[in-house]
């Protein structure tokens, strides 16, 4: 009997140890980030509180980590005191926090940081570009931002966290050996048709060509002698 036991109780074991050395499936991938950044990044900022709508101090421009229950006014925070709350602000229409604040909870390596209003900050998401600019070498792995230094891989959270996902890494080499497929093919084209230029096709013969050699002179006339 203490060997039956023993047996199911290795059976029981061995379940979680597949859990706890799993392959990477989505679960763990979430668990790379804290619960609350997700739903940080789908917020809308700057917005009236539905709250205190009648005070002049209704903007939404607070967020709880701890209760991610939607962005809060500055009137908001008194049921959040013991809470972790953050600012965001804005620059250029575009949500941004200060790099002081963030940095306590969650690990920005990699990302831009810009200087405004004398203090370093990061957007939250990504910021449309239409091209990069002239001469730039370093760019945003995700949305190809200009970056202005080589030690940073993202322009934004968002694209950190897109960025270092298993499923971008897979569909991103999956994209570079299409586009090396269709290199290759264009390439094959490309030498078939060089090819087919080195051999040089006869001229056809043009009418102006016939009427000349119908038209060829004949030699000086010679009279006859004066009897």
């Amino acid at each position: 009997m203490a060997i039956e036991d023993q047996e199911n109780t290795i059976r029981e074991i061995k379940p979680k140890n597949r859990r706890i050395m799993g392959a990477g499936g989505p679960e763990e991938e979430d668990n790379r980030w804290p619960p609350w950044l997700k739903p940080l990044l789908k917020e809308h900022f700057f917005v009236h509180c539905k709250y205190h709508g009648d005070s002049h101090k209704s903007e939404c421009n607070m967020y709880c980590l701890d209760c991610t229950n939607g962005p809060l006014c500055s009137l908001c925070l008194a049921h959040h005191k013991d809470h972790r709350t953050i600012q965001i602000r804005r620059s250029s229409y575009h949500d941004v926090i200060r790099v002081n604040e963030i940095q306590k909870y969650l690990d920005i390596s990699g990302i831009q940081t810009y200087v405004i209003n004398s203090a370093k900050v990061v957007f939250l998401n990504e910021r449309p570009q239409p091209r990069p600019g002239k001469g730039v070498t370093n760019t945003c792995k995700v949305c190809y931002r200009s970056l202005v230094d080589d030690s940073f891989r993202f322009c934004s959270l968002g694209c950190k966290i897109a960025g270092t996902s298993r499923g971008f890494e897979k569909g991103r080499e999956n994209l570079l050996m299409e586009t090396e497929d269709s290199s290759s093919n264009i390439g094959v084209g490309k030498n078939i048709s060089n090819l087919q230029s080195f051999s040089p096709s006869t001229p056809p013969l043009t009418t102006s060509s016939n009427c000349r050699i119908a038209k060829r002179r004949k030699g000086i006339p010679h009279r006859s002698p004066m009897g």
